[in-house]
């Protein structure tokens, strides 16, 4: 093996390592640093020097994103001038490895005169920051990742995954759904997906519809000129079922010569998939997939056909 490979494959066993033996740190302090940001009326201001800010930000970025009020701010520019900022409703989230670091055992003071609490992310729980924090989120490593194990490596990935799994107590703790996920990211092709609803996609003119009694020939035209691959069986305006190429193709593998003699009514599937014009891409995407088929019918509290909704439609 190449020695830049195998260097590399090192590097993730490291890091993996790291973040698997955060897991008995998920402790009482970690349940304190959950419940004091649950109860914080104001923001989580996130602050570190050096990678941990860069991380730091990260967090700040990700807790907002999923329903923590974040934001992220240099210890230096708050000791110059920016710790107005940070209001008495605050929490302080610092994040230092050694827990020692200077810029931000500066600011205890300032924090402790207005009293607000301080959530520690630090490798040392008898550190000085941590003995002034009222919950300390321990990222603790062994050794950085080889070939050095100098450069912050395992202990920023671990700091990193500490965050993550802060965020995701939180989104937990909060009944954090999709539909919130989507508020927070309208721009995006993620949630576009998450807001679009089936009324929104779904085609509604031309639809391939008969009667359960019309004849498995004619049902065949219906089918190919639909270009849906689906004939829906109405009755009464009411949809009743639903064939497929597949269900005719079968039905001509099984009657051979009595396929003319049979209708819609004798291969139709009598409960189809049925969705709501207000159900999100999302969840028809799931029903797709759960039940292995290629379209949904969208219809009113009536069962009146208003449409359908076919995998293609999905992909946005």
């Amino acid at each position: 093996m190449n020695k830049w490979k195998e260097t590399a494959i090192k590097c993730l066993n490291d890091e993996a390592d790291a973040i698997s033996n955060l897991i008995p740190n998920i402790d009482d302090d970690f349940r304190k640093a959950v419940n004091l940001i649950l109860e914080c009326k104001g923001k989580v201001v996130i602050t570190g020097v050096g990678k941990s800010g860069h991380i730091g930000a990260k967090i700040a970025a990700t807790l907002s994103s999923t329903g923590t009020p974040s934001f992220y701010v240099s210890p230096l520019d708050m000791y110059h001038g920016d710790l107005g900022v940070v209001s008495s409703d605050d929490i302080v989230l610092a994040i230092s490895y050694s827990g020692h670091t200077d810029e931000l055992l500066k600011l205890i003071p300032s924090f402790d005169e207005r009293q607000i609490s301080i959530i520690c992310m630090t490798g040392y729980r008898d550190s000085l920051l941590a003995q002034h924090s009222a919950a300390c989120l321990c990222i603790y490593v062994e050794e950085e990742a080889r070939p050095l194990r100098l450069a912050p490596t395992c202990s920023s990935t671990a700091t990193l995954a500490m965050g993550d799994a802060l965020a995701c107590s939180l989104m937990v703790a909060r009944g954090f759904k999709e539909r919130d996920f989507a508020k927070f990211h309208p721009g995006g092709m993620l949630g576009k997906r998450l807001l679009t609803c089936a009324e929104d996609v779904m085609r509604k003119d031309n639809l391939p519809v008969a009667s359960p009694d019309t004849p498995l020939g004619e049902t065949v035209t219906l089918v190919s000129q639909g270009r849906l691959g689906i004939c829906v069986a109405v009755e009464n305006d009411t949809v009743v079922g639903l064939v497929t190429d597949g269900d005719i193709r079968r039905a001509i593998e099984n009657s051979q010569s009595r396929f003319f003699d049979l209708t819609l009514r004798d291969i139709m599937t009598v409960n189809p998939k049925t969705v709501s014009r207000q159900t999100r891409i999302v969840e028809i995407d799931r029903i797709l997939n759960t039940n292995n088929i290629h379209c949904v019918l969208v219809v009113d509290d009536k069962m009146h056909l208003l449409g359908v909704v076919d995998s293609f439609s999905t992909i946005l």
